[in-house]
């Protein structure tokens, strides 16, 4: 249990916010820098989000100001430490990696601030440091050992083969993957995702997360992945892989999960390869014979880049209570509403807030980060609680709140 903080470390930590808000950007590139001098630290992270165009720089800038700004009242970044939790347990960071992050922050805030980093200054922020990283490292360990002791469950990296693969649109295929030591798979919880570990020629180790899109069945998992322009990890799947391909793979995880329901509608929301996780909750609530209303609505450009779009009308047609309502962006001219979609055009605030149950309803949402701002916004102007939204996006959590 770590000790609580001083009130000389909180008022220090709090009034390098200016300087944070100034200069906390350069502070993390220069804190990765020192990190990636190392191969193996740097192979801990998804380097597709770092770089001076990265998400995740601006993304941890983002939590280091806020951890600065909020560090006498850390009950307020409960849920972001419960998101960075989950996603270091996916990645395998462990508590001996947590030394070079701390020596490196450091080091970063000294080489940006020069003299404005006093050896007080350091200090504090050492001492702030090792009390979150302490929060996280206990959390973390109690994951862990969920994962080790479910049913069908691991620790590291689990060798995996692809069983199945189908072409879901012109940009997604599913992959359904089966432990190659044919034991029991531990059982997700719908929404949560695997992260893989893909060892692709001329590169270096490349982590990625992609959200499970099926139910839990205990014997396989399905991701269903966009190839996203230039991706090295989504590119490589798509052109290479093959049935009997083997990954690597480590034990499902993720915050974002269908709660269970007895009492509320539930809306699955999304947008593009957003559905992935939302096909994985449909399912499961139908499998479970859920009696309440299930809203499935879902966005995309037009037939070619829509997902799954049968199976999930088959998934309706078995369901006690369920309505289908696709949305596309820019019809094809030869798509006929009522047939190949539903609604022409985006979701918009007024159809989402007139057609779904905003008094009573849980609102599951998945997409991009526009969408997702846009849906968030609208429910909350609603009037829609907080405790009823529950949101995912592929990306480091940059701007996650700001709706």
């Amino acid at each position: 249990m770590s000790q609580p903080l001083s009130d000389r470390t909180i008022a220090l930590v709090k009034a390098t916010v200016p300087a944070l808000e100034a200069h906390g950007l350069d502070i993390v590139h220069e804190m990765y820098a020192r990190m990636f001098r190392n191969p193996d630290i740097r192979d801990l992270f998804n380097q597709s989000h770092h770089g001076d165009a990265g998400s995740q720089p601006r993304a941890l800038t983002g939590a280091i100001l806020a951890y600065a700004s909020n560090i006498e009242n850390l009950g307020a970044l409960a849920p972001a430490v419960e998101r960075i939790a989950q996603k270091h347990v996916g990645l395998q960071i462990l508590p001996e990696h947590y030394p070079h992050v701390g020596k490196a922050l450091l080091g970063a805030i000294k080489a940006v601030l020069g003299e404005a980093a006093t050896d007080e200054i350091l200090e504090a922020w050492g001492e702030a440091y090792w009390f979150l990283a302490n929060i996280l490292i206990a959390r973390e360990e109690r994951l862990y050992t969920e994962q080790k002791t479910a049913d069908g469950g691991w620790n590291g990296w689990r060798e995996f083969e692809v069983v199945d693969i189908v072409r879901e649109s012109s940009v997604i295929n599913s992959f359904t993957l089966r432990p190659t030591d044919r034991r029991a798979a531990m059982a997700h919880k719908p929404g949560q995702y695997l992260t893989f570990w893909f060892e692709i020629p001329g590169h270096p180790a490349v982590k990625r997360n992609y959200s499970i899109s099926a139910a839990p069945n205990g014997e396989t998992y399905r991701i269903s992945v966009k190839r996203e322009p230039h991706g090295l990890a989504s590119g490589w799947l798509h052109d290479t892989a093959i049935v009997g391909t083997r990954l690597r793979v480590a034990a499902p995880a993720g915050e974002f999960f269908l709660e269970k329901h007895d009492e509320r509608p539930v809306v699955l929301l999304s947008g593009g390869v957003g559905l992935t996780p939302m096909v994985a909750m449909l399912e499961a609530l139908v499998e479970g014979g859920a009696e309440l209303p299930v809203h499935y609505i879902h966005g995309t450009h037009d037939r070619t880049t829509h997902a799954m779009r049968d199976h999930v009308r088959a998934l309706a047609a078995q369901g006690k209570a369920v309505r289908v309502t696709d949305f596309h962006q820019t019809p094809l001219p030869d798509e006929i509403a009522g047939r190949d979609y539903d609604v022409a055009g985006i979701i918009t605030d007024e159809w989402l807030i007139a057609s779904t149950p905003v008094a009573t309803a849980d609102y599951y949402i998945c997409g991009p980060r526009p969408f997702l701002r846009h849906a968030v916004s609208a429910l909350s102007l609603a009037g829609v609680p907080a405790s009823r939204i529950h949101y995912e996006f592929f990306g480091p959590a940059d701007e996650l709140l700001a709706a």
